[in-house]
């Protein structure tokens, strides 16, 4: 899949192309059926899928300070977009002098003089072009002029993921933060993941006999609430079962919120300056201050034991 950062990556020599656009964080269920739509329709036409999306977060944008959780970065949204079939991502900087293009500017700029667009598929609430003025009507509207079909695509699926919601990047952060991550997996289509560097901590799980790898979270990281949860650690390659602790360390007084991964049963790790993924799986327990050292210890072991049993589940063929 071909990566454009920027109107002027684009192939001069580009042709017709199917598109759809938006932010697509996360990549859930929903939007699958968009993109897989747009792939489709690419193959009937015989040209290329296109994604449009942006960064930074439109919202950070028109109103600095609101950038909402993010549940993928764009290298991850990158990698399940190819999986899908796009033929080439194109991540729009989104800034103040771009947010004020009209709908018929923004279509002209990006989708006709540059994409060359054949088709656009979007779902039912796509907005776009200044304080979001476009909507689909507009958005056939200037196909008529500039020669390319509108496929609306309904991407409200629902499931029991919170109560029967329909899924969304909204409702997915929303289950993130409460500990949901299995309602968000059901969305999401698969577990929820966090990415960073793992660096130097405190070192105490080493000293408990369960060392750690403290996870440096990237900026806007959507992260789940405190507790323990049973999930996946993956390093250079290699996805291990883990218990994965997120909060403060109450135990020691903590007062900086960490995402720390246990490797079940792995001896001599050294992960330090990896960057790694941690997967969350199941919510096991909320964070708790133990009386005693004695009294974590058997707390950590019975987490350990429910965590291997969760992933050994999940595995299972």
């Amino acid at each position: 899949m071909q990566r454009w950062r920027g109107l002027e990556d684009i192939p001069q020599d580009w042709g017709r192309s199917v598109v759809t656009i938006g932010s697509y964080d996360g990549v859930h269920r929903g939007h699958q059926l968009i993109i897989g739509r747009a792939v489709e329709r690419a193959r009937d036409l015989g040209v290329p899928a296109v994604v449009v999306t942006f960064d930074p977060h439109p919202s950070e944008v028109v109103r600095p300070g609101s950038h909402p959780p993010l549940l993928a970065p764009h290298h991850r949204r990158a990698e399940l977009m190819a999986g899908l079939g796009v033929d080439a991502l194109l991540i729009l900087p989104f800034t103040v002098e771009f947010s004020k293009l009209s709908p018929a500017d923004f279509i002209v700029k990006v989708l006709v003089d540059k994409l060359h667009a054949r088709a656009v598929i979007e779902g039912p609430n796509f907005r776009f072009g200044h304080k979001a003025a476009g909507d689909v009507s507009v958005l056939s509207d200037l196909g008529a002029t500039y020669d390319y079909e509108v496929e609306v695509v309904d991407l409200y699926v629902t499931g029991e993921a919170g109560g029967g919601e329909p899924f969304s990047s909204t409702l997915t952060r929303r289950l993130v933060a409460e500990g949901d991550v299995g309602g968000a997996a059901e969305i999401l289509g698969r577990p929820h993941r966090v990415e960073g560097v793992v660096v130097r901590g405190a070192q105490r799980g080493r000293e408990l006999g369960y060392p750690t790898a403290n996870v440096e979270t990237l900026p806007h990281t959507a992260i789940p609430a405190d507790g323990v949860y049973a999930g996946w650690l993956t390093a250079a390659g290699e996805r291990m079962p883990a218990a994965i602790s997120v909060g403060t360390n109450p135990q020691f007084e903590g007062t900086e919120r960490t995402v720390e991964a246990y490797a079940i049963d792995r001896i001599g790790l050294d992960l330090y300056g990896l960057h790694v993924s941690v997967d969350f799986l199941s919510y096991v327990r909320g964070m708790a201050k133990f009386e005693t050292i004695d009294a974590l210890l058997e707390a950590i072991g019975d987490d350990v034991k429910r965590a291997r049993a969760l992933t050994e589940r999940y595995d299972a063929p």
